[in-house]
């Protein structure tokens, strides 16, 4: 991974980005996503941030579990893209809302198989779905950002069946909690969890808006 990171929704204001017209119902027992939005520690940050969510785990989907290990993963040759694994109450927050801080602050949903310098399929923008219903609203989002021309580029993120989620190794997991001045943290996840609070102040755990970036929490 290396130390920089281009997202353009970072400096596109919230209120260009249209709350989903179409979402999955604020009942039931807790729910999980798995994203794919390149280095999986720093979407982990901004997921664990987010009030609602129960717990954010890294790892792999994609491919197969034989090659289901950073080292493989790395040269992009196993089909699995760097995931978050997102287990969230329905009735604090929505799928909808979980998507529109994945396109708006969480990755760059217009780069093809890369985040910044970080290139490869690994790091491909996904959405790997569990039921026919997650794919609708997904599918839906992404017409109604397209669009709304929020982005000048076309978004990318594919839709892809999670056949299986595959956890990381432990170093990996919530690596920019314990690794707040790593180089490629300060340089990537920090400027992430900087326009959450900003932005999504009003959508975070209390912990995440009594500091700066809440990368300590």
């Amino acid at each position: 991974m290396t130390t920089s990171c281009s997202i353009p929704g970072l400096n596109v204001p919230r209120s260009r980005f249209p709350d989903p017209g179409e979402d999955l119902p604020a009942q039931g027992n807790e729910q999980r996503v798995v994203l794919a939005g390149g280095c999986f520690w720093c979407v982990e940050a901004v997921y664990l941030a987010m009030d609602g969510v129960s717990r954010v785990v890294s790892g792999y989907a994609g491919g197969a579990a034989n090659t289901a290990n950073y080292e493989a993963v790395c040269t992009g040759t196993t089909g699995h893209a760097e995931v978050v694994d997102v287990h969230y109450d329905p009735t604090r927050v929505s799928f909808g809302e979980l998507l529109k801080v994945f396109f708006s602050v969480a990755h760059d949903p217009t780069q093809l198989n890369r985040q910044g310098n970080d290139r490869g399929t690994q790091y491909r923008s996904a959405i790997f779905y569990e039921t026919a219903a997650q794919k609708q609203v997904a599918e839906a989002y992404i017409r109604q950002l397209d669009e709304a021309g929020v982005y000048p580029d076309p978004i990318v993120t594919t839709l892809e069946p999670l056949d299986a989620f595959y956890p990381a190794e432990d170093y990996h997991q919530n690596f920019a909690a314990r690794n707040p001045y790593q180089p490629y943290i300060m340089a990537v996840a920090a400027p992430k969890m900087e326009k959450l609070v900003d932005r999504y102040g009003d959508r975070l755990k209390p912990e995440y808006t009594d500091n700066d970036t809440g990368s300590t929490a």
